[in-house]
């Protein structure tokens, strides 16, 4: 695996079946995502989005597997994607952490900057004018950073904050068994987003749920997430 071909994806929904099977269900499935992604009708409908989180610790295994935290604008429902946040993998038995910025069609692009587990981070993406944005990722335990003014021309009509199985060669890999951690402080447009259970999507892989976000907290501006299917409880 190289950073080249390594990406993130937009959404793909999981079989309907799978969502009777569950005791809470969520308002959307999918092979790659799981977490909360809100979508509006109309072009254009966000400008900004933020969060904070912890870079959660992965098991050890004796296959390669993946993990992405990020927030993004669009790639629900449409294929293009304005993203950053940090990877969270085990490569030939180790465990690797980093930070990453990415556009659609192209590929990751790695923050060369050190990330660990259990860090403190912050991420925000915002329209400056026209087709440029900022990309602003900052680790508070390690006091660096990033920022990064890029072109994107997509509609930015969805916003997300996502637990991602990235994809490899075009294939989605197999997610890493992470520690349950939270997306606290979620921003849209710079206000809570006011997240729903409807917004609440689970992720599943070869028929089993692999990873399950909770319900909002009482502010409705962030939630935690798991591996597998048992429901973690809201972030405060």
């Amino acid at each position: 695996m190289t950073r080249t071909n390594k990406k993130a994806a937009p959404c793909k929904p999981a079989s309907s079946s799978v969502q009777t099977k569950l005791q809470v269900r969520p308002g959307w499935t999918s092979t790659n995502w799981s977490g909360y992604a809100i979508r509006k009708t109309r072009r254009n409908a966000y400008r900004s989005i933020s969060a904070s989180w912890t870079v959660p610790r992965v098991r050890l295994s004796p296959t390669n597997r993946f993990s992405s935290v990020w927030l993004g604008i669009d790639g629900f429902r449409n294929t293009s994607l304005i993203q950053t946040g940090t990877e969270q993998d085990v490569i030939n038995g180790k465990a690797v952490y980093y930070a990453w910025w990415e556009i659609l069609p192209k590929a990751e692009t790695k923050i060369r900057l050190p990330v660990s587990a259990n860090d403190r981070m912050y991420a925000r993406i915002a329209k400056i004018s026209g087709n440029r944005w900022l990309i602003v990722l900052t680790n508070r335990t390690k006091g660096w950073t990033f920022r990064k003014v890029a072109t994107y021309k997509g509609p930015a009509s969805t916003v997300e904050w996502i637990m991602e199985a990235p994809s490899v060669n075009g294939l989605i890999t197999p997610l890493a068994r992470y520690t349950t951690f939270a997306f606290t402080r979620c921003r849209a447009n710079g206000i809570r987003p006011l997240l729903k259970r409807a917004n609440r999507g689970t992720m599943v892989q070869e028929g089993r749920t692999v990873s399950t976000p909770s319900l909002p907290n009482r502010n409705r501006d962030g939630f935690s997430v798991a591996y597998g299917a048992s429901r973690p409880l809201s972030s405060k």
